[in-house]
């Protein structure tokens, strides 16, 4: 009977279609990078902040420090493979989704959630300053757990 159960260990393709993608965002493919490329990108989309990520990396045994977390995430960012929600000033998050959308931020779970597509819309939006253009509107709606006894915020 084979075995059914998930591996830890990389499918090699796998791991080289995320070196590729690496070096066609310009980053090379350091170990660390890979690492957190792999729990990143080769499941279901997500949203995570750097000590989750770090977490997870401890849990797969890749050995990186949460700094290295924090530098890589970053570096994911600038080149365009993750995409920041910034929920609260202490704590960002992440997201797999570069697309343009938009999230529900849970305060009683600090979790990330997507809100479905053309859900929001707009009336019209404000003229940047001159010699200024938008590059993307970013809408967070907090919620919590409707508790019984306490009044509706809005």
């Amino acid at each position: 009977m084979p075995d059914t159960t998930p591996s830890t260990h990389p499918i090699p393709a796998q791991q080289a279609c995320l070196k590729a993608v690496l070096r066609m965002a310009g980053l090379r493919a350091t170990r660390q990078r890979v690492a957190l490329g792999e729990l990143l990108f080769t499941g279901m989309h997500q949203h995570f902040n750097a000590d989750e990520l770090h977490q997870k990396a401890i849990a797969a045994n890749a050995n990186l420090s949460l700094a290295t977390v924090y530098n890589t995430l970053h570096q994911f960012r600038q080149a365009g493979l993750l995409r920041e929600v910034a929920v609260e000033s202490a704590s960002s998050y992440f997201d797999t989704d570069t697309s343009g959308h938009h999230h529900f931020f849970v305060e009683d779970d600090k979790q990330v959630l997507d809100i479905p597509p053309g859900s929001v819309s707009f009336d019209g939006i404000p003229e940047p300053p001159e010699g200024m253009e938008v590059t993307h509107i970013d809408v967070i709606v907090r919620v919590r757990k409707v508790s019984a006894g306490r009044p509706a915020a809005i």
